[in-house]
């Protein structure tokens, strides 16, 4: 049996596929859950429920764990949390407690560009806490996907109704990844001396052709929409004017990344096309 990994984010899209990538290469994984009772995962699954924006439930969880895998952020939470609070105050007391029982290695989930986003709430956040890492004095890797295939649901739900809207010209290019292959780069940083490890899908696509393959999915015409950037300022603007950060956070992360290449070296096997094909199936099944 190889070493235990403690992984925080255990529930999320990307959680759930490094738990089980885990048991195949015969790791012994724990599961760090807000909810016992709701994490769905079996009874094989080593599981630990506690709070990590609340440090006092943490003591002695890292207690004979190896190493520490964090997928942890705020993805569409709706707790009265900040980007702060979770995204960087969560991962700090997770890595506070990982120092204190001498984890070997704490390897943590961000996004590329990070150093470009910034300006919003949750880039700032996340490479708030990157820092943090860099500094603490544990051995760390910093894998930076461009963008998971769950991401790429937007495309999707516009699909279905024939029509997808774009900001632009709609040619900025990406390679988004599955959550199966992502999972395999975040376990096998735990024998590699990367620091930081930039990764994306097999496919580099514009955003125009992710938008063609989400039509033809449905089996729709190729109707794409482009809209003038200023619209998408505009939109922008009203948003942090009218409404929270919990609210815009998102919005203002999402309509970030789509004006700009979020491209990145190449891995894995999973194609979007299938992605989308599966979830449209899935969806079908229990309508």
């Amino acid at each position: 049996m190889k070493p235990t990994v403690l992984v925080g984010g255990s529930t999320g899209y990307l959680g759930r596929y490094i738990i089980q990538e885990l048991l195949n290469q015969n790791y012994t994984p724990k599961a760090l859950v807000r909810n016992s009772k709701t994490s769905g995962f079996t009874s094989e699954i080593s599981i630990i429920e506690s709070q990590v924006t609340q440090p006092e439930t943490l003591k002695g969880i890292c207690k004979n764990v190896d190493y520490v895998i964090s997928t942890i952020g705020i993805t569409r939470q709706k707790d009265g949390l900040t980007y702060m609070d979770v995204d960087y105050q969560a991962n700090v007391n997770l890595i506070e407690e990982a120092k204190k029982s001498g984890v070997k290695k704490f390897i943590y989930v961000s996004v590329l560009n990070g150093d470009k986003l910034t300006h919003t709430k949750i880039g700032y956040a996340k490479e708030k806490f990157v820092q943090y890492l860099k500094k603490s004095g544990i051995s760390y890797s910093i894998i930076r996907p461009n963008g998971f295939f769950s991401d790429m649901g937007d495309f999707l739900q516009m699909a279905k109704s024939g029509r997808i809207y774009l900001f632009g010209n709609g040619e900025h290019k990406l390679n988004p990844i599955h959550g199966d292959d992502l999972a395999k780069v975040c376990i096998d940083a735990i024998t590699n001396n990367k620091k930081e490890i930039n990764v994306g899908g097999p496919e580099l696509m514009s955003q125009n052709e992710i938008a063609t393959i989400a039509l033809q999915a449905y089996d729709k015409k190729e109707r794409i929409i482009h809209i003038p950037d200023w619209i998408r300022k505009m939109m922008l603007w009203s948003l942090k004017a009218f409404t929270t950060s919990k609210t815009y956070g998102p919005y203002e992360f999402f309509l970030t990344t789509m004006t700009m290449d979020m491209t990145a070296p190449k891995y894995g096997k999973h194609l979007l096309k299938n992605y989308f094909t599966n979830q449209i199936n899935k969806k079908t099944a229990t309508d």
